[in-house]
């Protein structure tokens, strides 16, 4: 029989290939099927000339995208006929291009795989023990890129030259570690440095010596992927309180890692709390987020890692070095971020040392820079599913495919507090990492480097800018700055477009909005809006009877005013009122820096005063927090009476509320239920009266206060049992991280109807 005709196809394929092993898995599968031809790296695209038998060509082009490596999403954007070339003989993996323009993907930073955790553990393996090995399929990425494409000269490794062990694993195609960028052993590659008052140890006493420290109970300094974590020992109250007194966190919950034990890695973990099935596959997927669980009774962990919760964060170690941290330990460890209040996460030794030397008795360094911060996910199950509450290492840079034309490079630079940014160009959206509160020389010096980086990266740049139209946010000020055009997208439409965006399947919505404070078209500070249409066509149907927030922004921190407020508004007298509440009252009655608002995030913190009295707080939302952990059912609740005000928009009045909250004789959490539940009715009773004004929509939850997850998932119920269609944000936040994105689609609504 005559063997069949050779043929060739030529397949450009896009998406996550980049830093994910996927040019030596092409290799190896050309090899599988007896193919000649070649890769090769087009800076984020991978294009591939194959030739052999119709069959095995065939065969290969279904492997190519099928049976990709795990961190791969290829994406195949041509398949065509190529010439055959019959002096090709055998596959190569060619040179990366860099001198054309093409689809580029900046991956994130990877988790320890299985197999380079195994190699950790071998004591005959020759990186046993090392704290920075690596292969193609897990290890750094965004974190140690400089510039593309992803090649080890463009990375922080360029000045750590490879030995010959290494360079030959780099070079062999059929290694597993061929072109693993950060590749790196205890030869050739990065080290562990720990400096203590008169002490420097390197190396494995390095390791040992930070062991020791954590077991006397030190609080520690620890270099890793994306920034520094203070870690101690999270089952001592004394290490957590000076690590509390030192940084001047007082209250607000601190995460916990833990050691990887039994089949799924969880054992430790379920030692001290309850996760759920979806939150223990999450604590245990790629990007090892920090989620929040309920604390088991039995618990063993101090009091004092989230004070007043029921909830606190967990994650499991997902560098080399944190594995062998957590298995030395023996225990799990509090590992926070290490910086200042509100402040981007440190990544430089030098600023580490100088920052943070009070608050820590010593620091494990290593000598491999970060190129850029990358702070921890967190994820909280809201409305039936795990959603994020920060995105950062693992999860950003987050790539969102537009359904609508983007007609020149637009960034949005997002809000004043838990500061993402988005650059946009042709059906693509890139938001950036957690960068935080806009209030300090070096978070506004970290947001113009993200900035930056974001263009340089991508080999985009902006052309527009969308920001939000409060001018003293520093994102604001940044915009007006640059000398481009700039478009202002009002906080809560930001807010509304931002979900429409994750759901482009519906097309009409009623969106509540519900956050702390933001700017109005009216001037006031809305943030218990409810907004009829579509990005570019927000129509406000719905808000909250106003109120007054005495001291302006103090209210945030002392959540006693918004409740005396309440109280004054209804001739009501608070009771245990700080000393200074009749000056407060004077000025509250003259209008002075009381400024209105409707926002609901506010209200419960006002319901925190009155119920648990939490009259001062130490960090955001902790207030509410407390009220959610303690709320019990109150089937007895009624959504609050709705009036229509002058202008047609809808008015809940919160009064109904005070008898409640402010009676003694119920207990706390029957009226912390009675308030989460009555707000949720609220939210029906307002979806069904627009639905007999406007017919049928899909009903969306964005803002801050939807991370609440009682409130969340009892409004949810109450609508689909109702009849409507609920969404809440799947890939962003559901607080102020998604206003970036939401400014790129307000802003291209807008350009598209003019």
């Amino acid at each position: 029989m005559t063997a069949p005709a050779a043929v060739a196809r030529r397949l450009v394929l896009t998406g996550h290939v980049q830093g994910v092993g996927f040019r030596p898995f092409v290799y190896r599968l050309a090899h599988r099927h007896k193919l000649d031809g070649n890769v090769c790296n087009r800076l984020g695209e991978v294009e591939i000339v194959v030739q052999g038998d119709s069959n095995a060509v065939s065969a290969f082009a279904l492997d190519v995208l099928h049976a990709a490596p795990p961190l791969a999403a290829p994406r195949l954007v041509l398949d065509e006929p190529w010439r055959v070339d019959r002096n090709l003989h055998g596959f190569l993996i060619a040179p990366s291009e860099t001198d054309r323009a093409a689809r580029i993907f900046v991956p994130a930073d990877h988790f320890m795989c299985e197999d380079c955790r195994r190699e950790l553990e071998n004591p005959r393996d020759r990186r046993h023990r090392y704290p920075f090995i690596n292969c193609t399929q897990c290890g750094p990425r965004y974190t140690l890129i400089e510039r593309l494409p992803y090649d080890r000269l463009n990375t922080t490794l360029a000045a750590f030259a490879l030995c010959a062990d290494c360079e030959h694993e780099y070079r062999d195609p059929l290694d597993r570690r061929y072109h693993a960028e950060p590749i790196a052993c205890p030869r050739c590659g990065p080290q562990l440095e720990l400096r203590e008052t008169g002490r420097r140890v390197t190396r494995d006493a390095a390791l040992e010596r930070a062991l020791e420290l954590l077991r006397e109970g030190a609080v520690l300094a620890v270099k890793g992927v994306g920034g520094y974590h203070l870690m101690c020992d999270a089952k001592k109250e004394r290490p957590i309180q000076a690590l509390r007194m030192r940084k001047q966190r007082p209250d607000k919950p601190l995460a916990v890692m833990f050691p990887r034990r039994g089949a799924d890695g969880l054992d430790a973990v379920r030692e001290e709390a309850t996760p759920t099935e979806s939150e223990a596959m999450l604590i245990g997927s790629p990007a090892r987020p920090i989620v929040l669980v309920t604390r088991n009774p039995r618990s063993s962990l101090a009091p004092g890692v989230a004070p007043g919760l029921s909830e606190f964060g967990v994650f499991l170690p997902y560098s080399p070095l944190h594995q062998l941290l957590l298995e030395g330990f023996g225990g799990p460890l509090v590992a926070t971020s290490g910086n200042l209040s509100g402040e981007p996460v440190i990544t430089d030794e030098s600023m580490a040392q100088e920052r943070l030397a009070s608050i820590v008795d010593a620091f494990l360094h290593h000598d491999r820079p970060i190129a850029r911060p990358a702070d921890d996910p967190v994820c909280r199950r809201i409305g039936g599913r795990m959603r994020p509450l920060r995105i950062g290492r693992g999860l950003a840079p987050l790539e969102i495919d537009l359904a609508f034309d983007v007609a020149e490079p637009l960034l949005g630079v997002g809000a004043h507090l838990k500061n993402c940014v988005t650059l946009a160009w042709e059906r693509r959206a890139v938001v950036s990492p957690h960068i935080g509160t806009l209030s300090s020389p070096r978070a506004l010096e970290v947001f113009e480097r993200t900035i930056d980086d974001l263009q340089r990266l991508y080999g985009v740049r902006a052309e527009r800018i969308a920001c939000d139209a409060h001018p003293g946010y520093g994102s604001t000020r940044h915009a007006l700055h640059t000398g481009l055009p700039v478009t202002r997208v009002w906080h809560h439409h930001a807010h509304a477009g931002a979900l429409a965006a994750e759901h482009p399947h519906e097309r009409n919505w009623l969106v509540f909005t519900w956050d702390g404070v933001g700017l109005g078209a009216d001037g006031t500070l809305w943030g218990g809006e409810a907004f009829a249409g579509a990005p570019g066509h927000w129509s406000r149907v719905a808000s909250f009877r106003p109120f007054r927030l005495p001291g302006g922004d103090r209210v945030a921190r002392e959540p006693w005013r918004t409740a005396a407020s309440l109280c004054w508004e209804m001739g009501r007298e608070p009771r245990e009122l700080p000393p200074q509440s009749d000056l407060l009252r004077q000025a509250w009655a003259n209008h002075l820096n009381a400024p209105w608002s409707t926002a609901v995030g506010r209200l419960f913190d006002a319901a925190a005063a009155l119920v648990l009295g939490v009259t001062h707080t130490s960090y955001e939302a902790q207030g509410p927090m407390q009220l959610e952990a303690v709320a019990a059912p109150a089937a007895e609740a009624q959504g609050l009476p709705l009036n229509v005000d002058p202008d047609g928009v809808l008015r809940a009045d919160w009064a109904p509320l005070l008898d409640v909250l402010c009676d003694a004789t119920r207990s706390a959490a029957e009226r912390a239920g009675h308030f989460h539940d009555a707000l949720a009715r609220t939210i029906l009773l307002i979806a069904e009266r627009e639905r007999l004004r406007h017919g049928p929509f899909a009903v969306g939850f964005s803002g801050g206060v939807f991370q609440n997850r009682r409130l969340a998932d009892t409004a949810q119920a109450l609508l689909e049992q109702a009849g409507f269609r609920v969404h809440l944000p799947v890939a962003l936040p559901a607080n102020d991280a998604a206003i970036s994105f939401g400014q790129i689609v307000e802003a291209t609504a807008a350009e598209a109807t003019r």
